[in-house]
């Protein structure tokens, strides 16, 4: 009595309905299962595993996997199954629920396809090339087997249609990243860096998820024609905060001021009684300023340049004419170095001076000398 009961409650499922099915053997185009409750097997189509293109349906499950099944055909001997079917109305009520709150979440990349990244999330989403990091990426074969942490940023159930991100994810972290290290960032810090551009006007420089600009006078002591001179991008550097604005964020870096001052130990390098080379970087009424290391000028005072009376410094050198020059005096705490020209130049001899000047003051000759005239005259009273 008691089995007949039994078999009059049991209920063949119809299409449509939900059932549960061990699986009881795997092969390479279908799965077989039986169902729980219900003394009937089952067969699960190898398209009906996933919302993605499976080789093998060992791939996807093994025997004794318990799975969640919809029933898509009744036949007299089997019933056919889907696991597809019930991954995908799940993974839509849930994906609906993550794009209404933003919701983050893990999926791994299970195929790399032009123009994207392809993830089983129940449903076959996508990851645009564009929305997969927040930098360019050439390349994309090593993100597959790789788990990223997505947002669902566009859905559309009657297309199929996922669209996912995992840049919009990263610019998120790094926002609030930034928003954190603004607060806490001290003007006077010395922090490590890396140059990400150069501009005609600086370089800007990654402190740690954000970028500061070093102005192109604070990339070093000497004069800087062009950032490219100095720094490459993809350089470590070390920097020194001069100014922070949290409202713009907006940071000021300098190189410059992280490097040993030029005049540092300069009573080591430059010695009284040297002779250097230097170029004119300056003509003022009391001289030229000449530059004979890098950030390093010396001044030759007008008296110091040349043997000969000059009235101007411009009388003799241009801006950018390269000298040579003999260290007079190094004063390193006021930083002044006194130079000269003049003790390089080969003195005129005294009596040679003296002559020339004597010839200047006298009468041009009139080609015959006083005596002669006095000889003549006395010649003819003879």
């Amino acid at each position: 009595m008691t089995e007949e009961m039994n078999q009059i409650d049991v209920q063949v499922p119809e299409v449509g309905d939900v059932v549960k099915g061990i699986v009881t053997k795997v092969e390479d185009k279908h799965v077989d299962v039986e169902i729980i409750n219900v003394k009937q097997s089952g067969i699960i189509p190898i398209s009906e595993l996933s919302s993605l293109h499976v080789e093998k349906a060992s791939d996807v499950v093994k025997v004794d996997d318990e799975l969640d099944l919809k029933v898509t055909k009744v036949e007299d001997d089997a019933l056919i199954l889907s696991k597809r079917a019930v991954d995908a109305d799940r993974a839509w009520e849930d994906l609906e629920k993550k794009f209404e709150t933003k919701e983050v979440f893990e999926a791994e990349v299970k195929d790399v396809v032009k123009g994207g990244l392809v993830v089983d999330i129940g449903v076959r989403g996508f990851i645009p090339a564009s929305l997969v990091e927040a930098h360019f990426v050439e390349d994309f074969t090593d993100y597959k087997g790789k788990t990223l942490s997505l947002i669902v940023v566009e859905l559309d159930r009657d297309k199929n249609r996922v669209i996912l991100s995992h840049r919009a994810v990263v610019e998120k972290e790094q926002t609030a990243k930034k928003h954190d290290f603004l607060q806490t960032l001290e003007v006077g810090s010395v922090l490590e860096g890396k140059v990400q551009r150069l501009t005609d006007f600086g370089a800007f420089v990654d402190i740690g998820g954000i970028d500061g600009l070093v102005h192109i006078s604070q990339l070093s002591h000497s004069h800087v024609e062009k950032p490219s001179d100095v720094v490459e991008e993809g350089q470590d550097v070390k920097v020194k905060v001069l100014s922070v604005d949290r409202d713009n964020e907006r940071i000021s870096l300098s190189i410059k001021e992280t490097l040993p001052g030029p005049w540092s130990r300069i009573g080591e390098k430059v010695k009284q009684g040297d002779v250097l080379e230097g170029k004119v970087q300056r003509l003022v009424s009391f001289g030229a300023f000449v530059e004979i290391l890098p950030g390093v000028e010396g001044l030759v005072h007008i008296s110091q340049i040349s043997n000969k009376h000059i009235g101007t410094p411009h009388e003799v050198l241009e801006e950018g004419q390269t000298v040579k020059v003999k260290v007079l005096d190094v004063n390193e705490s006021e930083e002044r170095i006194s130079l000269s020209m003049r003790e390089l130049e080969e003195a005129p001899k005294a009596d040679q001076e003296d002559f020339r000047q004597y010839q200047a003051k006298e009468e041009p000759s009139t080609g015959f000398q006083l005596g002669d005239l006095i000889g003549d005259k006395l010649n003819k009273l003879k």
